[in-house]
């Protein structure tokens, strides 16, 4: 593997990252928004109403991106496998 090869993967590794995790990320953005709103607008400053909905926003999020998550990984898997097998 070469130079050129290794930024490939590195890049395409990175790019990956951001696809699986960018979802489940945006969720969590916008329902901690959407409070942090709330609570300024209502002036409630419980703590507790920061994190419980965007730990529940969190777990529904990667309950429905799961498949979408999966698949992206396994198609790295096999593209990395490929190469892996080409190189040899």
């Amino acid at each position: 593997m070469n130079g050129v090869e290794t930024l490939d993967l590195a890049r395409d590794t990175i790019w990956l990252a951001i696809k699986v995790s960018a979802p489940v990320m945006l969720v969590g953005l916008v329902v901690g928004l959407v409070v942090s709103l709330l609570q300024a607008l209502t002036q409630i400053q419980e703590q507790t109403l920061a994190y419980v909905p965007k730990i529940i926003a969190i777990f529904v999020a990667l309950y429905l991106f799961m498949p979408y998550m999966s698949a992206n990984l396994n198609e790295f898997m096999i593209d990395l496998a490929d190469r892996i097998v080409k190189v040899e």
